[in-house]
C-alpha cells in the first residue's frame, strides 16, 4: 500500500511538473512571438500618437483640409504650414490656369497661392553650418552677408546631399529685399510667430568631411558636433514648449546624425529615404523625403529625337539594395524586358 501511495504521489508531482513546464514554455513562446512582431512591424503599423502630428496621415488620405481640427494639433504649427502641405478640396472643382510651360499658375481659385510658411531659424554658431566650409564670421554675427561673397558649397558627391545648404541660404535670402527667390518660406525673428523651427546644421557635410577620427582626437568632429547640437537644441525654450514636434532637422545623408537621431526623434526629419531608420525614429507620418541633387551633367546641344535614341532607359547601381530598395527592385522587374 505504501509503495502504491508513493507511486501515485510521484505521478501527481510529475503531471504538475509537466503542466508547469508546458505553461512556462507557452508563455515564453508567446512573449517571443510578441517581441518579434514588434521588432519587424512596418511603418504603416506605427502608433502615430508617438509621432509629432498623429492627424497627418488622415489628412493625406482624405486629400483635403476639412479633417483638420484646431484642437488636434499643437498651436505652434500654424494653419499656413498645413495649407502648404495639403491641397484644398475645392481647388479640384475649378479650372486651373497654366502658363506656356504647362505649370499651374496662381489664381483666385487657388487658396494656397499666397500662403507663406513662417520659419524661425536658430542662430547656431558657425561651426555647425558655414564654418564647416571654412567661412569665419565677421564680428558677432553667425551668418554670411548674401549681398557680398558667400561661401561656395564643395562639388562632387557633396552636392548630392546639399539640401541643408540651400534651405539655409533661402531663409537668409528671404530677409533681403531684391534677391530673386522662388521659395514660399520666410524667416521670422520671433519664434512665437513661427509655424516651424529650423535647425541649420549641415549634417551631411559634417559626415562627409569630419566623420573620421584624427590621431590626436578621442572622437570625430562630426560626433562632437552632434553632441553639442543635442545639448543646444534640447535646452531651448522652443524645444521644451513643443517637445521638438515643430522642429525641422536635416539628415539627408543616410549616415548623418547617427548619434543624435535617437535623442531628437520627435522632430521632423528631412531624409533621403527610410532605409537606415527604425519606424519609431523616422516614418511617413512625420518626416519628409527630399530628392538628391542632380549632379550629372546635362547634355549640351543635343539635337537627337525619340527615334534616334536606341537606349530609352539607363540605370547604374545595385538592383538589390539595403533596406528601402524595394521600389528599385519592383521597377527592375517591370522594365527589364
Amino acid at each position: 500500500m505504501a509503495e502504491k501511495h508513493s507511486s501515485s504521489s510521484l505521478g501527481i508531482i510529475s503531471r504538475k511538473s509537466m503542466f508547469c513546464l508546458f505553461s512556462f514554455v507557452s508563455a515564453l513562446f508567446t512573449l517571443s512571438w510578441f517581441f518579434v512582431v514588434r521588432s519587424t512591424v512596418s511603418a504603416g503599423f506605427i502608433d502615430l500618437s508617438l509621432s509629432p502630428h498623429p492627424k497627418l496621415n488622415s489628412v493625406i488620405d482624405n486629400g483635403n483640409s476639412a479633417s483638420w481640427n484646431r484642437s488636434d494639433v499643437e498651436p505652434s504649427i500654424g494653419n499656413r504650414a498645413r495649407a502648404i502641405l495639403v491641397d484644398n478640396e475645392g481647388d479640384e472643382e475649378k479650372p486651373q490656369e497654366k502658363d506656356d510651360l504647362g505649370a499651374v499658375k496662381c489664381n483666385s481659385f487657388a487658396n494656397n497661392c499666397n500662403q507663406v510658411l513662417k520659419v524661425f531659424m536658430y542662430d547656431l554658431p558657425s561651426e555647425f553650418h558655414f564654418g564647416l566650409l571654412g567661412w569665419k564670421p565677421q564680428g558677432a554675427g553667425v551668418w554670411p552677408d548674401l549681398r557680398a561673397k558667400v561661401p561656395a558649397y564643395p562639388g562632387g558627391l557633396n552636392l548630392q546631399h546639399s539640401i541643408e545648404y540651400w534651405l539655409t541660404m533661402d531663409l537668409l535670402a528671404s530677409e533681403i529685399p531684391g534677391i530673386p527667390r522662388g521659395g514660399s518660406a520666410v524667416r521670422v525673428q520671433n519664434s512665437s510667430e513661427a509655424d516651424v523651427i529650423f535647425v541649420p546644421f549641415f549634417s551631411s557635410l559634417s559626415y562627409n568631411r569630419y566623420s573620421k577620427v584624427n590621431p590626436h582626437q578621442k572622437k570625430s568632429k562630426n560626433k562632437s558636433l552632434q553632441e553639442k547640437l543635442v545639448n543646444f537644441v534640447t535646452s531651448q525654450k522652443e524645444w521644451k514648449r513643443s517637445g521638438g514636434r515643430d522642429h525641422i532637422i536635416l539628415a539627408h545623408h543616410p549616415n548623418s546624425m547617427l548619434n543624435a537621431r535617437m535623442k531628437l526623434w520627435t522632430a521632423m526629419f528631412i531624409l533621403a529615404d527610410f532605409g537606415r531608420y527604425s519606424p519609431k525614429i523616422a516614418n511617413v507620418g512625420k518626416d519628409v523625403i527630399a530628392p538628391y541633387k542632380h549632379i550629372i551633367k546635362s547634355y549640351g546641344n543635343d539635337s537627337s529625337n525619340f527615334d534616334s535614341r536606341p537606349t530609352l532607359l539607363y540605370f547604374q547601381g545595385a538592383i538589390y539594395r539595403k533596406d528601402g530598395g524595394f521600389a528599385r527592385q519592383e521597377l527592375f522587374y517591370l522594365l527589364k524586358r
